[in-house]
């Protein structure tokens, strides 16, 4: 887990340097949009994976979780009503 959220951080890091030093720049100054819609969803996308596996790999460490329930922990957000049971299952 920790290898994967390096990764992350990376890919994370590198597209908001990209995003912030060369696409907004000619975006501003010379009109070109098109690279920040390039580059902007990639680093949306990386900037929300990057504060979830933050916010995991403090939960794992924490509770000491295995991979398997932090997974079922992470998908309960997806189901009504799954987060009451993971307050219920797992943090109480």
């Amino acid at each position: 887990m920790k290898k994967a959220f390096r990764i992350i951080t990376f890919l994370e890091g590198v597209s908001n340097i990209l995003l912030i030093m060369i696409a907004v720049p000619l975006k501003y100054i010379f009109g070109i949009e098109a690279l920040v819609k390039l580059v902007g969803m990639p680093h949306g996308l990386l900037f929300v994976a990057y504060c979830l596996m933050a916010i995991a790999f403090a939960l794992f460490r924490v509770y000491k979780w295995n991979i398997g329930t932090l997974a079922i922990v992470l998908l309960a957000s997806l189901i009504p009503f799954g987060t009451f049971w993971v307050d219920k299952k797992y943090l109480r």
